[in-house]
């Protein structure tokens, strides 16, 4: 049974779009909010504050890049998982989302049922690591696994889901190299299709933060999380 408590809010200018969708989700047990672009979905997350938000990028007023910009940065949606459900396939475009900190990039036409499950992964992922440990301290890196922030020395920031999610295999699986399909595979899931490339984004995104001695790219491989770092 879906939790009836999860909320995911539906911004697209394309009405038919956000009938189907709301109709599929409602009847999958969502408390469901519909937005016609980007600007009035700022403001209903920002009143509705949902678990997850299904978003076009081309649309009037606002477009979706920049509403998720402004969602991320608000406090109180800095955990809701940010989907992008868009017709723009240019590798730029898919960059530009996940580096404001996307969780998910999906090419319209999608089937609804196919769009459902990956809805239901996304709201139903879990850490790859022990879960009774709320924080965990290697060298200068603090991970704290209740609000998803990390600190190092004494900046501390909060992760996108997706960074956290990612950091976090790395974390429970050190000093073994990587290739970016399994990475892939184990952090976004089998049948998501997302390019290798978005690995790359976020391992730079993290290193931003937590630098670049942790994760060591091992060239012609993959990645290497180091819990002794250079």
């Amino acid at each position: 049974m879906i939790d009836v408590s999860l909320k995911i809010l539906l911004v697209d200018d394309d009405p038919d779009i956000l009938e189907l969708l709301e109709y599929n989700l409602v009847a999958e047990g969502y408390q469901v909010r519909t937005a016609a672009n980007g600007q009035i979905g700022v403001e209903v997350a920002k009143e509705f504050i949902p678990d997850l938000i299904v978003m076009d990028i081309m649309m009037p007023v606002m477009d979706g890049i920049e509403a998720g910009r402004i969602i991320k940065q608000h406090s109180a949606l800095s955990k809701t998982y940010l989907l992008f459900l868009t017709a723009r396939a240019e590798e730029y475009s898919e960059i530009a989302a996940f580096d404001i900190g996307a969780d998910d990039y999906i090419i319209k036409p999608v089937k609804p049922r196919a769009l459902m499950s990956r809805i239901k992964a996304i709201l139903k992922r879990e850490l790859n690591d022990t879960a009774s440990i709320d924080k965990i301290v290697i060298e200068d890196l603090t991970i704290n696994k209740q609000n998803y922030s990390i600190t190092v020395k004494s900046d501390s920031w909060v992760l996108p889901k997706k960074e956290f999610d990612l950091l976090m295999f790395f974390v429970s699986n050190p000093n073994k190299v990587y290739s970016r399909d399994e990475i892939l595979s184990n952090v976004w899931g089998r049948g998501i299709h997302v390019t290798e490339r978005t690995v790359d984004v976020h391992i730079r995104k993290i290193r931003e933060k937590i630098g670049e001695d942790y994760i060591r790219t091992i060239k012609g491989v993959g990645y290497l999380f180091s819990n002794i770092p250079q």
